[in-house]
């Protein structure tokens, strides 16, 4: 039997990371499932549905609830106390962004009425919380 003797009483100096690494990794996994939970947890509306869309860093979250009640950054507010803290936000972060998410029940005169709140302090970048809607066909797809 050719091959070099081997000492059985050599320590075993390498440290497996594997396991760690999977630990860490399912920890993270757990984490990012958990964090859209939390985030999405929000006012109950039925937002319009559309199939594209773009994520847009909030800056503002302006909600307008199926019952007419508006609410800044989720808490509710009345209009007089929303044109004096768009203003503030406006004076403090000039390129300040508002999301408004309005339930699909609500008249269109009243959303128009919020953009133009936002407009007239300033905040003229406006986009609209949707939700996605995994049914709708894609543009690739789309027949005229």
């Amino acid at each position: 039997m050719a091959g070099p003797a081997r000492d059985d009483d050599e320590l075993l100096s390498d440290i497996n990371i594997t396991p760690f690494v999977d630990v860490v990794l399912v920890i993270l996994i757990i984490f990012l499932v958990t964090a859209t939970y939390i985030i999405t947890k929000s006012i109950p509306m039925d937002l319009p549905k559309a199939a594209t869309g773009e994520q847009v860093v909030t800056t503002l979250a302006i909600s307008l609830d199926a019952r007419g009640i508006i609410y800044l950054d989720g808490r509710p507010i009345e209009e007089p106390e929303l044109v004096a803290r768009l203003r503030q936000v406006r004076a403090e972060k000039p390129d300040v962004r508002a999301v408004i998410a309005a339930d699909g029940g609500v008249e269109y005169r009243r959303v128009m009425r919020l953009m133009d709140l936002c407009r007239k302090q300033g905040i003229s970048r406006l986009a609209f919380n949707i939700r996605a809607d995994d049914e709708a066909p894609s543009a690739a797809g789309a027949s005229p």
